[in-house]
């Protein structure tokens, strides 16, 4: 008889954040993109954080991410 072999369920693995200190160069390019009216997805991209923190860091500067005309 053959033997059979076991199915390993692979666990899914979290990555570890790391987090990183916002600089004030982080700061003025997410004033800068905000006020062309970048969306926050391309920001987030170009200062290579994520959506939410970028969202929670322009709201605590009092940066309005609102892309409409």
């Amino acid at each position: 008889m053959a033997k059979k072999k076991k199915s390993v369920k692979k666990e899914s693995v979290k990555k570890k954040s790391v987090r990183r200190a916002w600089t004030t160069a982080d700061v003025r390019e997410l004033k800068s993109l905000a006020k062309k009216k970048v969306g926050v997805s391309k920001i987030s991209k170009a200062l290579k954080r994520t959506v939410g923190a970028t969202a929670v860091k322009a709201h605590q500067l009092g940066v309005s991410l609102d892309t409409r005309g």
